[in-house]
């Protein structure tokens, strides 16, 4: 009996040359729809599947393989008799080989102004349940939902190999995946219509983007996934324009540092190393910009990432290169700066033209702990200008205030616990990760030294006592931002009135772990 294979896909790659190895091979080939048509104008001689079943396709195409006699030829097995006996008498040829990929369903909820009836009707209902039929009888059907596998297929039938066993497997395995990730979609994308924040069940798919040499650490292995429906101002976006593979660190450490950079709209540089900024600037122009936060940690800045939200060219280019760094992250980079760069083939350079889009407001950030997942709203406000509550007898100036506002959009991006000592648009010195207030504070303002005198001291939580406005006063600190929120406040408050500094509460914590 001759071999018989049903192809029928959206995505058309490859599926010609696919269809002619296979009528070499004596396969017989029906197909559906757009699929049928494209291989009969290649002058493949394929059949209509509305021939096989007798029943034509209906209700607009919705309804075209959802038939007995193309299922009941995926799913009989072929080592039961009883299968068999009932294939013989129903007049029902086994089919062997199951091509298919689905409706462009995320494709379609991409594009710009995409009505719900658009999103409705590229829901594949039948190309689903042809290829949860032909992995569920993976051991006799080859079931292909990815174009990169044909030549796969074709070689192994080539090779008269008494063990397909191994591939099939592979390929029944890639089939439950690649359903399971389009359904996947489709409820997070109707979810998010609904606005139902925390479904009874998560379920997230992602996309295998780059392979890693190891994690973190050299005994860890590593891959980078990308969310199904990337958003233009992540990392995953990003366009490398030269320099070695990224690393998991590489990655983890660029993320902060765009996390970072979103909070500035003029001019801004931010540093990371190890996820937390090392320096950050903000200028009227991205050169000054850069010089600001390359002059707030000269020694930590070396081997780290730097991230500006502005174009690179030659000048900043020719300042950067005097530095090591692992990264460069910009909207884009002139042909002059691409020229020096030419220079240090190992520095990445990662060009996000969409760097300023905001993030979409139905992100969620995702912890993983062992046996689940922490899932909380995205951390997007800074503070809200109406809670700034001056709460000491000193008022800080105007331009004190700039400097508290650039302060605290810093340290809501430092890890916890985290202190940020500044001038407007310059940090001074960062504390970050210590586990009590008072060490960070030390470890800003020791960092910051001579320049702490005059400046201003963010914190990203309140203070639980007054011993951060005491050592704050010792190194010269004119005005501190806080949330506020501690049974203790007032004991701050007296201290900073007893010290001569400014204290402004502002009403919102950020604590980062």
């Amino acid at each position: 009996m001759k071999k018989r294979a049903l192809l029928s896909v959206s995505d058309k790659t490859g599926i010609i040359d696919f269809a002619r190895e296979l009528e070499k091979l004596d396969y017989e080939i029906c197909s559906t729809g757009g699929t049928l048509k494209a291989l009969q104008d290649a002058k493949i001689n394929a059949i209509n599947v509305s021939d096989i079943t007798g029943f034509l396709e209906c209700l607009d195409g919705r309804v075209k393989t959802l038939h007995p006699v193309v299922h009941a030829g995926i799913l009989a097995m072929r080592d039961n008799e009883s299968h068999v006996e009932q294939l013989k008498s129903l007049d029902i040829t086994p089919i062997d080989i199951v091509a298919v990929n689905l409706y462009p369903f995320k494709q379609t909820i991409t594009k710009a102004n995409v009505t719900l009836e658009d999103a409705i009707e590229n829901i594949d209902i039948g190309g689903p349940t042809m290829i949860r039929s032909a992995a569920k009888n993976y051991k006799d059907v080859f079931v292909v939902c990815d174009p990169n596998d044909y030549d796969l297929v074709i070689s192994e039938i080539k090779s008269k190999s008494s063990d397909t066993l191994k591939l099939k497997f592979k390929l029944m395995t890639k089939a439950f995946r690649h359903t399971a990730a389009y359904d996947s979609i489709i409820s997070n994308y109707l979810t998010d219509i609904e606005s139902n924040d925390f479904p009874e069940n998560l379920t997230l798919t992602y996309q295998l983007k780059q392979p890693m040499r190891y994690g973190e650490n050299p005994s860890q292995r590593a891959a980078f996934y990308a969310d199904g429906i990337s958003q233009k101002c992540s990392l995953a976006n990003a366009i490398q324009l030269q320099g070695k593979e990224l690393s998991f660190n590489n990655i983890n450490d660029a993320d902060g540092a765009l996390d970072t950079l979103r909070e500035f709209n003029s001019p801004a540089c931010v540093a990371v190393k190890h996820a937390n900024p090392c320096g950050v600037g903000e200028a009227s122009n991205i050169f000054d910009a850069y010089m600001s936060a390359y002059e707030s940690d000269k020694i930590s800045i070396f081997g780290g990432i730097v991230a500006l939200n502005r174009a690179v060219d030659k000048k900043l280019a020719e300042e950067l290169s005097k530095t090591f760094l692992e990264i460069v992250i910009a909207p884009d980079f002139t042909d002059d700066a691409l020229n020096i760069y030419a220079l240090k083939k190992n520095v990445r350079l990662l060009k996000l033209p969409d760097l300023s889009i905001p993030v979409l407001k139905t992100t969620r950030d995702i912890k993983k702990v062992l046996g689940g997942l922490l899932v909380q709203d995205y951390d997007f406000t800074l503070f809200d200008e109406k809670d700034l509550k001056v709460v000491t007898k000193l008022k800080p100036t105007e331009e004190q205030l700039d400097a508290l506002r650039f302060a605290f959009k810093v340290v809501k991006h430092v890890k916890s616990n985290a202190i940020v000592v500044a001038t407007n648009g310059k940090t001074l010195g960062i504390g970050m990760g210590q586990p009590n207030r008072i060490w960070a504070a030390e470890r800003a303002l020791t960092h910051a030294g001579e320049k702490a005198r005059g400046a201003v001291l963010a914190s990203d939580a309140f203070f639980p006592f007054p011993d951060c406005v005491e050592i704050a006063e010792k190194f010269g600190i004119s005005c501190i931002i806080q949330p506020g929120g501690s049974i203790k406040d007032k004991e701050s408050i007296i201290a900073c009135d007893k010290l001569g500094i400014a204290m402004v509460l502002c009403g919102s914590r950020h604590f980062k772990h």
